[in-house]
Parts: C-alpha cells; structure tokens; sequence
C-alpha cells in the first residue's frame, strides 16, 4: 500500500515551477507606490526632507483652516486670564455641527463692521433671547433676572461695569465682555453702533480652548461656574425685574 502523500492539483500549481526563482514579495501597486514616491523626491529639490515639508506644511495649513487657529492676544482686554502676547489655540469646528457659544465662553471674531476690521477675543456675556442688565443694587451684572459672579475672572479692581447697559439680544447674535472692563472695548462701547453692540453668531470664528505659549502660561480654558445658574431667556422669570 502506497503511503505517501500525493500532491494535489493545487499544490502542483501554487508551487514554483523554477525553485531558483524567488517569488518578489511586493506586488505591482506597492512597486508603482514607491515607484512614484520615487520620482517625486528626484524631481523635487531636496529629496525626501523636502517632501516630509511640504507634507507636514500642508498637514499644518489644513489644520489651520478647519481644525484649529492660532491667534495672538493683542490687548490687555482680557487680563489677567489672557496676557498681551499669549497665543490660543482656537478651536473652529466648536461652533460648526449645531452647537452655539454659550455663556462663558472665550470666543475670537470677525469684528468687521461691528468693532473694527480685526479679530477680537470675548467673552460671552449673553446669547440671542437673554436679557442683560447692568447693575444691581450690589453692582452685578444680571442676566435673565440672575446675578452673574464674575469674581474668578473679573480683572481685580474693576467693577462689573461703569457704564450701564439694559439690552436685550437678538436670536442670532451675542453681547460679549472683556474680562478687564476698564481696558475693554466690548459690547458696552458699541450699543450705537451698527448691530447695537451684538457680535452675530456668524462672525465667530472659534472658541479658545488653550493657552500654548509661552510654555509658562499653558492652561486650558474653561467656563466659568457663575454663568451656570442663569435661566434660559424663555424660562426665566420676569425680565422686568432685572432692573433689580
């Protein structure tokens, strides 16, 4: 009785015809792969360090445009929580699948046409439908009929405000603050203005979400808990007795 295995029809034919050749173990697209990588680092000057560049450049260049934004703080505005020359990561897609600033959030803007033909930093103080007052009897800023602390945030020495305000804010828009009042060009300034002072919701460009630099100054930038006791504008009581 023969015992020894007999090859199949599929062994017969998955084996090499030649045992010297060796089978190349890359196929024809990963050949054409690194073939074209290939001529890519001929043509361009510098070879493989200069196309590792242009990718991380243009890496960088989309995340700059739909992810993240740098942005320089260019005024003492928002001391002490935001120093002139601190540079935030401004987070662009915070606003872009149905989410809205909220109250308490740092945000950065467009202000052509509203402030000036620059990009500010803010904080939101109130958004489209809120009622927004300033002083009561204790001089605090009441949104929807409810005192805001400010005080973990509010530059020391300065009070809520100087200038009294009473406004109410369109669906749409939002009434923003710096956080110091007295070194602020913000909402308070702007009531006459085109817009009455309200950023449109559309002119933000993202919230800041980090400070980056200097090392020193790294943090993350969270909503302040005194904004958390605010009623909506439509369940909040009588906006008359903001007034306080």
């Amino acid at each position: 009785m023969d015992t020894e295995a007999q090859p199949t029809e599929r062994d017969r034919s998955s084996s090499p015809s030649d045992p010297g050749v060796i089978p190349d173990p890359e196929g024809p697209e990963e050949r054409s792969r690194f073939a074209l990588v290939a001529r890519i680092t001929q043509w361009l000057p510098g070879g493989r360090i200069s196309l590792t560049l242009v990718i991380c450049l243009l890496f960088s260049l989309l995340l700059n445009l739909f992810v993240v934004k740098p942005f320089q703080i260019p005024s003492g505005s928002m001391e002490n929580g935001l120093r002139i020359g601190d540079r935030v990561l401004v987070n662009r897609l915070a606003y872009r699948f149905g989410a809205e600033p909220r109250r308490g959030d740092v945000v950065v803007f467009d202000g052509t046409g509203y402030f000036g033909n620059a990009d500010y930093v803010k904080r939101v103080v109130g958004v489209g439908g809120d009622h927004v007052v300033c002083c009561d009897k204790e001089g605090r800023i009441q949104v929807n009929g409810r005192p805001v602390d400010e005080s973990t945030f509010l530059y020391p020495g300065d009070s809520p405000s100087t200038v009294p305000f009473d406004v109410a804010v369109p669906d749409g828009t939002l009434f923003v603050l710096g956080d110091h009042r007295s070194d602020s060009s913000d909402s308070r300034d702007h009531l006459g203005s085109p817009g009455g002072g309200m950023i449109p919701v559309d002119a933000v460009i993202g919230r800041a979400d980090w400070i980056a630099w200097p090392f020193e100054h790294l943090t993350r930038l969270h909503r302040p808990s005194g904004y958390a006791r605010v009623p909506e504008a439509s369940t909040a009581s009588d906006p008359a007795g903001a007034h306080g």
